[in-house]
């Protein structure tokens, strides 16, 4: 595994406590994530490695934009998915934004089981850096098989 995968784990995984703990995914947390990610990718390949970093959190931004402004998910959940885009680069950022909706899914499933378990109709917001976290988690150990 890179440096740049163990980083991007880091803080997704980082985020994923922080949404099921106080259901805020920090904005430091996702600033300092892209900041580090786009100087990094100057910093280790120049100008071709920064317009991939910037073009993954454009696709990871544009593809949950629409869910936000539907009111289908919060804004800090579509810029965590642009920040790991950023490490990834576009086409990761694409499988990873599909693996996080497969994730997502399956989390919704169990979310809507844990609220009729303790016997409420209406689940509270669910923690969807969870998903960004298990969908980013599959894209990195799917890059390596």
């Amino acid at each position: 595994m890179s440096g740049l995968e163990i980083i991007l784990l880091c803080l997704v995984l980082q985020a994923a406590v922080s949404d099921l703990a106080w259901r805020r995914i920090p904005n430091v947390l996702v600033a300092a994530g892209l900041l580090l990610a786009l100087a990094l990718h100057w910093r280790l390949g120049g100008g071709a490695l920064l317009v991939q970093g910037l073009a993954g959190a454009a696709v990871g931004l544009l593809l949950f934009l629409p869910l936000y402004a539907l009111g289908g998910m919060a804004a800090g959940d579509v810029k965590l998915l642009a920040m790991a885009g950023s490490f990834v680069g576009p086409w990761q950022a694409l499988q990873l934004s599909l693996l996080s909706a497969l994730a997502g899914g399956l989390l919704a499933l169990c979310w809507l089981q844990l609220a009729r378990w303790r016997g409420s109709s209406k689940p509270e917001g669910m923690p969807y850096a969870v998903a960004i976290a298990a969908g980013t988690l599959a894209t990195v150990a799917l890059a390596h098989r």
